[in-house]
């Protein structure tokens, strides 16, 4: 279930509230007049089935509240009612697969934004992927894919491609390309200091058995990376997921940057096209998957809906 919290002008409170009472899938309506203050307005507040959130947010929009108003959505962790229940008995499909398409694309909006710790994030992560080549060791390169938090501004390429909302792709390709190189310029600092001082030799950055397969990008790097790229998008859209899943669309991006770096710096120039090519790979294969993934999303859902109401209206 999730919790809706309304600011409505006096003069739509009653269409918002028999908007409301009139959806099988809505419970808990609660009304108190001149519950807001600043600005001013009428406190409405109504629980909706996951399922459903998008068809009641969307006529809630449709009555221009988000303007007018405001429309707050919370996740309610746990609620014991058999009202509950049948609502959510109500609404189409399974409460883990239900998608609020408002809040993704807001979640997305907001995570993708250029900024000092998307940049300080990233450069760490590449820092830590190059530690990984040169070491070689593969659990240094799972700690990067970890770290690095590219996954919300290629999310919300895909996001955009497949609702559409081509104006969210100019900020996220500035926050990937900015992250992308200002990391791996750094890196590439970092490393050719290290390099110079002994840190590590030429040898030590070009071979590594368990961790090659990041300069070696061939048709498995393409598929895993579709793979990734629908795993990622799952854990954005649902909730049925663990918390760490989205980050793992990483693959082979944030280490590929961070072998770039070690590459750079050490003058290994063959190597350095390798991974510029798997990191262009991985991006090409999650984010045709993820755009694939989130309009399959969107069709099954519309169908789901249309079909749910035509059931309730009969």
């Amino acid at each position: 279930m999730l919790h809706l919290r309304l600011r409505i002008p006096g003069d739509l409170t009653d269409q918002v509230v028999e908007l409301l009472e009139a959806d099988e899938t809505v419970t808990n309506v609660a009304v108190v007049p001149g519950g807001f203050a600043k600005p001013e307005g009428c406190l409405v507040l109504a629980d909706v089935a996951r399922e459903n959130a998008t068809g009641v947010i969307k006529q809630l929009r449709d009555l221009d509240v988000q303007h007018r108003g405001s429309i707050s959505i919370e996740e309610i962790d746990t609620i014991l009612s058999d009202e509950a229940d049948r609502v959510e008995r109500a609404a189409p499909g399974a409460p883990d697969d239900g998608v609020v398409w408002v809040s993704v694309e807001q979640h997305l909006r907001e995570d993708s934004r250029l900024s000092f710790a998307f940049i300080a994030f990233m450069t760490l992560a590449a820092l830590i992927a190059g530690a990984g080549r040169i070491t070689d060791q593969p659990i240094l390169i799972v700690g990067a894919m970890v770290v690095g938090p590219e996954f919300a501004p290629i999310a919300a390429i895909c996001f955009a491609l497949a609702h559409p909302r081509l104006g969210m792709i100019p900020a996220a390709v500035r926050a990937l390309v900015t992250g992308f190189g200002v990391a791996a310029a750094i890196a590439t600092a970092v490393w050719a200091v290290a390099y110079s001082l002994g840190a590590f030799t030429s040898t030590q950055a070009s071979t590594g058995d368990l961790t090659d397969f990041i300069v070696r990008p061939d048709g498995w790097s393409f598929a895993v990376a579709c793979l990734a790229g629908i795993a990622g998008t799952l854990s954005l859209t649902t909730a049925k997921s663990g918390p760490l899943v989205g980050v793992f669309i990483s693959v082979t991006t944030i280490p590929a940057v961070g072998t770039l770096a070690v590459c750079l710096a050490c003058g290994i120039w063959s190597e350095a096209g390798s991974a510029l090519a798997q990191l262009g790979l991985n991006l090409l294969g999650i984010i045709v998957a993820g755009t694939l993934t989130l309009r399959i999303q969107r069709l099954v859902w519309q169908r789901v809906s249309v079909r749910a109401r035509h059931s309730l209206l009969s």
